[in-house]
Formats: C-alpha cells, structure tokens, sequence
C-alpha cells in the first residue's frame, strides 16, 4: 500500500467512525425521546454526509467499477438512496413535539438500516487501496472540494446530486 492510500484508508476511516458514532447518539436520542437532541443528532450526520457522499459517488465509486463492476456499484448508489430516504423520514419524526411509542420503534429501526452501511462502506478502503496514486488523489481531491463546499446531506440530495454516470467494466 502507498502512503497515498494509507492516508486516504485513515482518512475514510475517520469519517466512518464520526458518522457511526452521531449514528449511535441518535439511536440514543430517540430512544429517550428527545426530539431536540435528535434533531442536533439529524444535523451533524447531515453536516458529514453531505460531502463524504458526494465525493463517494461523483469520484470513488466510478473509480470502483473496473475492480466490483457496474452492478455492484450502482448497488452502492441505491443504498446511498436509502439512507437519504430515511435521514428524511428520521428528520420529519425529530421535528414532531413529542414522540410516541410507534415512532420510537420506527426511528430506532431506521437508524438501524442506516448503521450497516457505515461499516459496509469502511471496507471500501480495502480496494481503494488498489488504485493508482492517480486515482486516490483523485479521490482526495474530490474530498477536499466536497468539504469545502459543504453541503448538507439533504440539500445536496435536493439541489446537486445527479444520476450516475457509471463506466463500463
């Protein structure tokens, strides 16, 4: 492995924990019923998201398809969906006044969809770490202009995302 791809595997790793730690707090959140801590919860993991799954899709999963190909990879595109869908719908149940039973049970399964995709997604480094130089600075590089943009996950989903445009492998 090349010091590239060391720093690029710390890096993703970084951000997979913070995320599945904000994960857990929230899981935390809406089991004691605080919808005010769970929307603190909402915004941080929004705040990550954003441009950790806009650099995952417009640069890292294309540079995947000739290791997984394309139906692995756009599968990567439907759970980024997924997650979207249900960071909504966790956002809709944080913004009531008071939460009921049902909605508890709901918010803690829909964190728990969420959860395997972050330890899912770590193991992508595996490959990445394949790739040349090139294509991990590339990766980088699509981090760094992700991160400087910062866009929310959802205002990303709403305004930017685009349909993806995958090579064939």
């Amino acid at each position: 492995m090349t010091l590239l791809a060391d720093r690029f595997s710390t890096i993703f790793r970084d951000e997979h924990r913070a995320v599945r730690d904000a994960l857990l707090e929230l899981l935390e959140a809406f089991e004691q019923r605080s919808c005010e801590q769970a929307m603190d919860r909402l915004l941080y993991i929004a705040a990550l998201t954003g441009p950790h799954f806009r650099y995952e899709e417009e640069t890292m999963y294309p540079s995947l398809v000739p290791t997984f190909g394309t139906d692995y990879v756009r599968r990567l595109y439907v759970d980024h969906d997924g997650a979207i869908a249900s960071a909504k719908r966790l956002v809709a149940l944080a913004g009531q006044d008071e939460l009921s039973d049902a909605d508890v049970t709901e918010a803690v399964a829909l964190v728990r969809t969420i959860l395997p995709h972050v330890s899912d997604c770590d193991g992508l480094s595996l490959m990445v770490e394949r790739l040349s130089d090139a294509d991990v600075q590339s990766i980088l590089d699509a981090r760094d202009r992700c991160n400087e943009a910062g866009i929310d996950l959802l205002s990303w989903d709403e305004k930017v995302r685009k349909e993806p445009s995958l090579p064939v492998a």
